[in-house]
């Protein structure tokens, strides 16, 4: 698979955790994410138990589970942020043990931490982000990005003088910066006023391939034909290369960015199944089924 126009345009050096396409014998080939038998212990607290998942390239996985049961940490170990106390992490059939420095420049994280400097306005946060992740003449990218997350008239702003739901905006545009094959999203929402927090879910619906009728509809008003069958290629290209993992309270939106559902609890995996044509009211009583009706 070659780099994506936007890896092209930013400067970023070929992906090396592409784990390419199916074989001509049928067989599947590396998945973008691999766990085996993966566990965590915090002393004498085991947040994970021994959590088999296979995630293929282009997939939204979306991780449901109460409060403790191992969702974040998961995603800190996914993130390289957390070592596991036993099993394996592969991403793209690459071990993250030790090929860590090599895959975490392909990852983009969002969490209800911003991970920015609020002594930096936002072009500049980008600006450094950018250098860090070794990209080649960013200033068209950062440009575009603020303007995807609706921040261009507040570029030259601190950060420190943004609202909760702008800075979330901004993480999510430092995060998809340098056009990451692996986006992971930690409850992301979180604080955020509803306003806000419907504004992020329709960012994240375009990020995963989707989009929400208003949005469409905006789209449908502001540009002729040749824009929609352009945004189109977009949406489908994003929705093929970018494998996403998404933990959240909310079932609702939840479903609405995944192809697939996984419930955790206990640090155990209790419930996996394609959300393809799944309903909030299916999936309510399989959750409340698994996990006791915990939040």
């Amino acid at each position: 698979m070659s780099d994506s126009p936007a890896s092209q345009r930013a400067g970023v050096s070929p992906n090396p955790v592409n784990p390419g396409p199916r074989s001509d014998d049928g067989e599947r080939g590396p998945a973008m994410i691999e766990l085996r038998k993966l566990t965590k212990a915090f002393g004498s607290k085991i947040a994970l138990r021994g959590v088999d998942l296979r995630v293929e390239a282009g997939e939204s996985l979306v991780i449901f589970g109460p409060n403790g049961a191992g969702k974040s940490t998961l995603i800190r170990i996914l993130s390289s942020l957390s070592r596991p106390t036993g099993g394996r992490v592969l991403i793209g059939g690459l071990d993250l043990a030790t090929h860590a420095d090599g895959i975490r420049r392909y990852l983009g994280v969002v969490s209800h931490a911003p991970l920015l400097y609020d002594s930096l306005t936002a072009e500049e946060n980008l600006r450094f982000f950018a250098q860090l992740y070794g990209m080649k003449e960013p200033a068209p990218r950062i440009a575009e990005m603020l303007e995807r997350v609706g921040l261009t008239a507040r570029r030259n702003d601190l950060v420190r003088t943004f609202s909760r739901g702008m800075v979330q905006r901004l993480a999510i545009a430092r995060a998809l910066l340098h056009d990451p094959q692996l986006l992971l999203l930690d409850e992301p929402d979180t604080g955020l006023d509803p306003q806000a927090a419907e504004m992020l879910h329709d960012l994240l619906m375009q990020v995963s391939g989707r989009i929400s009728h208003a949005a469409n509809q905006q789209v449908s008003t502001s540009a002729n034909q040749q824009d929609l069958e352009s945004a189109d290629q977009r949406r489908s290209h994003a929705a093929t290369e970018r494998t996403i993992v998404t933990v959240t309270h909310s079932i609702e939106r939840g479903l609405a960015i995944a192809d697939r559902v996984v419930i955790l609890s206990g640090g155990k995996i209790v419930f996996a199944d394609s959300a393809r044509g799944m309903s909030q009211t299916e999936f309510r009583p399989l959750y409340d089924k698994y996990v006791g009706g915990g939040r």
